[in-house]
């Protein structure tokens, strides 16, 4: 399995339009950091998790040249916004593309892009099928998933598991119940935001007491503010097997 980091950021946070801090002033391209998405290829499919407002850019930068389905964590905006870009691959593959998500985020995207889900559509709109997911194990094509429901604030996110690789975004509460789906888990991607205490996302300091828990091979942080501060000074203070990812980075699971 292939996996590669679409994006690691997040819309919290400094602006980055006329910013001076030192994230945006950074010449190291590991500090530059589009909305958190991930593209995975496992069992000759193409996957991503997640189209954010950066979606088409993401996609164009890696050459992503067929899409297979998306799978959604939520239904906040800079996790959906680019939905409608996934027509060209509508054309390009002469396929409605699958789409899974639980309920209350299918609902969401029927509001927020109801031209797609019209009754009589606009020639050359996205066409998506709809796969409503649970609390349990699904299959999309060969590849079984299986979600892991964590809490962002009140929000219920879907985590997914693809073999040995977990991926976990927009959280600050994992239930007990959850943890044992992500034991024994090669590679844990994981939400840490910045070093302060936020209401709805992990800071630095309990992704790391999490990831001490769970005791992953290797773990990666991902949905990085600016405040989280550059790649390289946040890379010295981290312990052995935790890195902060980047766009880009690739791992091969």
């Amino acid at each position: 399995m292939k996996v590669t980091f679409l994006g690691t950021g997040t819309s919290q946070g400094i602006p980055v339009i006329a910013c001076a801090c030192e994230v945006c002033r950074s010449l190291d391209f590991r500090d530059k950091r589009l909305r958190t998405s991930i593209h995975v290829e496992v069992d000759g499919q193409s996957l991503v998790v997640d189209t954010g407002p950066d979606f088409r850019q993401q996609m164009l930068r890696h050459a992503v040249g067929r899409l297979d389905a998306v799978l959604f964590t939520h239904q906040h905006k800079d996790h959906t916004a680019g939905l409608d870009d996934v027509r060209a691959y509508n054309f390009k593959q002469a396929m409605d593309m699958p789409v899974y998500a639980r309920r209350e985020v299918l609902e969401h995207l029927r509001q927020e892009f109801p031209y797609i889900f019209a009754e009589h559509k606009y020639p050359g709109i996205p066409s998506l099928q709809v796969y409503e997911i649970r609390n349990e194990p699904f299959w999309v094509g060969p590849t079984q998933v299986r979600p892991i429901l964590v809490m962002h604030h009140r929000m219920p996110v879907f985590g997914f598991r693809i073999g040995d690789f977990t991926y976990i975004t927009d959280t600050n509460h994992i239930p007990e119940e959850e943890q044992p789906k992500i034991a024994g888990s090669r590679v844990l991607v994981l939400d840490a935001l910045h070093h302060e205490a936020h209401l709805s996302h992990f800071n630095l300091e309990q992704a790391l007491a999490m990831i001490e828990r769970l005791r992953p091979e290797r773990a990666y942080l991902i949905h990085l503010s600016h405040r989280m501060g550059r790649h390289a000074e946040v890379s010295r203070h981290l312990p052995t097997g935790v890195q902060l990812a980047y766009d880009g980075l690739v791992l091969e699971v």
